[in-house]
């Protein structure tokens, strides 16, 4: 019965950190996958991020409480005598917490596993460069900034683009004898975040 509460306890933490992260994760594995499409699939836990992020401290406190604690005295030697499986042990539990605590951060640094998007000299005449304000729903943190600015570096004639999370905004340069503002939203559209207002600034 021991046994089988302590797969609980840590099955429950990698689970509910696996979930708090779930929004960001999706957007690199969509991009390795070369899906674009379901980067915002799991958007929506967002807002009850905290909560799994309260219930994976919980649930590993508890757990490190238990292995910590002072054993009762047992009344025969014997029964101290067997030897725990790993997955009982504080190595075991070391690890379930590291994955967590990787899991959770994970919107801190999953930036890191996009290219660089950096500014493209590629444009005849600056005449011909525009730039355009969009924004943006479903994006949730700096791997989604970047998923959106990989979106568009695709596309022909780009420039340069910034995104923000926070704000929900993105600004787009590019030139616009090689793509336009179209363009543009449907490639932003097609990573599965969503375009609700675009202008342009200059023209």
């Amino acid at each position: 019965m021991k046994t089988t509460n302590n797969n609980k306890t840590w099955i429950t933490a990698v689970v509910t950190a696996f979930a708090a992260s779930l929004c960001c994760i999706t957007p690199v594995l969509s991009m390795i996958a070369g899906i674009g499409g379901i980067a915002s699939t799991f958007s929506w836990l967002e807002p009850v991020r905290p909560f799994l992020i309260g219930i994976t401290a919980l649930v590993l406190g508890f757990a490190w409480y238990q292995k910590l604690k002072p054993r009762a005295e047992m009344a025969c030697v014997c029964e101290d005598e067997e030897k725990p499986s790993f997955f009982q042990t504080k190595t075991f539990l070391g690890l379930v917490t590291a994955f967590a605590i990787l899991m959770l951060s994970f919107p801190y640094y999953s930036h890191i596993f996009y290219p660089k998007t950096s500014e493209k000299v590629i444009v005849v005449s600056s005449e011909n460069i525009v730039e355009a304000d969009f924004e943006i729903a479903g994006m949730t943190c700096k791997g989604c900034e970047e998923h959106v600015k990989h979106a568009v570096t695709q596309l022909p004639g780009f420039v340069s683009a910034e995104a923000n999370h926070k704000t929900g905004k993105a600004v787009v340069k590019f030139d616009k004898t090689q793509t336009n503002l179209d363009r543009v939203i449907a490639a932003i559209n097609a990573t599965g975040y969503k375009v609700v207002k675009s202008e342009i600034k200059n023209n």
